[in-house]
């Protein structure tokens, strides 16, 4: 099946529906959300540490998921999470939760850092993994994060959509991460099939995260 470009309140309402209609649990959603990213990533080629930078919504929590399978095939990982951690909320805070009891490496950053800090923790990355907003404005601290990533120099896989990117309008108002290949999911983003988005997105992969095709039709 050919799945057109869905909008930001149509991929919402996709989570939605197959969790309230078809009882799939969100932190299914997730788990396909995640281990599909992740073994994108490996079909890409990985060749050093990957650096996740995580923010505290759900594209955090994938980016939780991507961690460990990662590490599961022997990859060396390492999360920056720029939140407390006590603010993740529902399965977000499953997935922190467990890689934290894995001892994989975790990097607290609180709302004032230093960028000095951040470019230490990016400058042995083969990739970095942007996995801080889902779309919208990207506001302090996220805008210095992201000013941070483009500039280190690596190779940027992101999560749904580049962090700042406007998934309607494939646009970016503000800091925008400048991703090598973006790994979304169910669909492309309408914002995609503008030919400004060009120069954030990158190389465009569709994940499957489980949904059940007869909702989609």
């Amino acid at each position: 099946m050919t799945q057109r470009s869905l909008s930001r309140d149509e991929v919402r309402a996709v989570d939605r529906r197959a969790i309230e209609e078809y009882g799939m649990p969100g932190v299914v959603l997730m788990e396909n959300a995640g281990r599909g990213a992740a073994e994108l990533l490996v079909e890409l080629g990985i060749d050093g540490p990957v650096v996740i930078c995580a923010g505290k919504g759900n594209n955090g929590g994938d980016g939780f998921v991507i961690a460990r399978h990662l590490e599961n095939r022997g990859f060396a990982v390492r999360v920056l999470l720029f939140c407390d951690p006590n603010d993740l909320r529902g399965d977000a805070a499953i997935n922190y939760r467990i890689i934290k009891k894995a001892g994989t490496p975790i990097n607290l950053f609180p709302a004032q850092f230093e960028g000095d800090d951040i470019d230490r923790l990016l400058a042995d990355a083969d990739w970095i993994v942007d996995a801080l907003l889902g779309s919208g404005v990207a506001r302090e601290p996220f805008a210095t994060v992201i000013r941070h990533i483009n500039s280190a120099g690596k190779k940027v896989f992101a999560i749904d959509l580049p962090s700042g990117l406007d998934c309607d309008t494939g646009e970016a108002p503000g800091e925008c991460v400048r991703a090598n290949h973006t790994a979304t999911f169910v669909a492309r983003k309408v914002g995609f099939d503008n030919e400004a988005a060009g120069e954030w997105i990158g190389t465009v992969h569709v994940i499957d995260i489980g949904v059940p095709r007869a909702m989609l039709e």
